[in-house]
């Protein structure tokens, strides 16, 4: 197959109000276009509404599960974290709770037993400072937020800046920064939901690549166990391209856990370097999606928890494996495994991360 790059344009900005937050504030929703590709952001809950593709004979569809208005969002229920900014940890922490400096910190067990994607105010659930520009790079927003100590049972105020830049080769950017001014754990992601077919049918057809040589194995409650599990001769392995539905319900008990794939997957090549980790295509519309980032890890969900209740954008409902996740991260419970790659941010040091989705087709 051959690729087709995407052909640059001028790129451009607008903004439109899009209701008001659950505190009354006035919500805006960001619209990035460069190329071909369009980008919609809005700035409650730093949510990417919905990212326009070409297919390979140029016809663009909305490629990100999500909602036309920004009321479902205000709902856990109906917001499905669609599209969200996650913080102040993504992923799972054990029964909510983790040590620093010999101090106990108590979280909202949200998930079981467990602390899910920063609790129930978590970073998803809130409003965030917003601006945007247009710069060399593409046209950008830029959302700021002071998280105070404390909040949702994490220690520190952590000074937040997440950046959206849509770039001219088809790139929506993603770069993280925070500050502390007390030791705490960060683990900043995105939770969009991908369909490079639209959203018009499920991803079992979806071809998959991961680069990766391992998972973090889980146990009844999709915490790790402290192990890694080597892909190879399992159904975790697509370090070649694989369709998402070719073992998904195989009787693996890992599988059986989460109701098919909701696993952290160890990736190659050294965290810190921006790298290319993944690949998702859909071999009918000719779409495909690579991700590139500088994280260790990156949680591969499969949509078991769609199930038709939720009705998005267009009327359309959104069924079981409607879509896949590639969330970029640090592993979950990694506060509670000193094995793992370290969460922790001291005062004086900087988080920062980026994650890359590049949109291109192919033939």
């Amino acid at each position: 197959m051959t690729d087709a790059a995407l052909s640059p344009s001028a790129p451009s900005l607008t903004r439109t109000p899009w209701g008001t937050a659950p505190d009354g504030s006035a919500i805006t929703l960001y619209t990035l276009r460069h190329g071909p590709v369009t980008a919609r952001i809005m700035d409650y809950g730093g949510v990417i509404v919905g990212v326009d593709a070409p297919d390979r004979d140029g016809t663009l569809a909305d490629v990100a599960l999500g909602h036309d208005e920004a009321g479902p969002y205000f709902d856990r229920a109906t917001a499905s974290y669609f599209g969200a900014l996650i913080g102040r940890y993504g992923n799972r922490i054990a029964r909510g709770r983790f040590e620093l400096d010999g101090r106990a910190h108590q979280l909202a067990t949200n998930n079981g037993p467990n602390a899910l994607h920063g609790g129930p105010g978590g970073f998803d659930q809130v409003m965030w400072t917003s601006d945007a520009d247009v710069t060399a790079d593409g046209p950008r927003v830029t959302l700021t937020r002071t998280s105070p100590d404390g909040e949702e049972g994490y220690p520190g105020a952590l000074d937040v800046t997440v950046t959206y830049t849509l770039t001219a080769d088809g790139a929506l950017r993603l770069a993280y920064h925070a500050v502390t001014d007390a030791p705490t754990v960060v683990n900043l992601t995105n939770h969009s939901y991908w369909n490079l077919a639209g959203a018009t049918r499920d991803v079992l057809d979806h071809e998959l690549v991961v680069h990766a040589d391992a998972i973090t194995p889980v146990d009844e409650t999709l915490i790790p166990t402290g192990t890694l599990l080597d892909v190879a001769g399992t159904p975790f392995d697509f370090r070649a391209a694989r369709r998402v539905g070719e073992r998904v319900d195989d009787a693996d008990a890992q599988l059986q856990f989460a109701g098919g794939y909701d696993h952290n997957f160890v990736l190659q090549g050294a965290a810190g370097a921006l790298r290319h980790v993944a690949t998702l295509s859909d071999p009918q519309s000719g779409r495909v999606m690579e991700v590139h980032t500088t994280e260790p890890g990156v949680q591969f969900y499969s949509g078991n928890f769609l199930d038709g209740s939720v009705t998005g954008k267009g009327g359309q409902v959104y069924g079981h494996r409607w879509a896949v996740c590639l969330e970029t991260q640090h592993f979950p419970d990694s506060p509670n495994r000193p094995d793992f790659p370290s969460t922790r941010l001291n005062p004086g040091e900087v988080y920062r991360t980026v994650t890359e989705y590049r949109f291109r087709t192919q033939s």
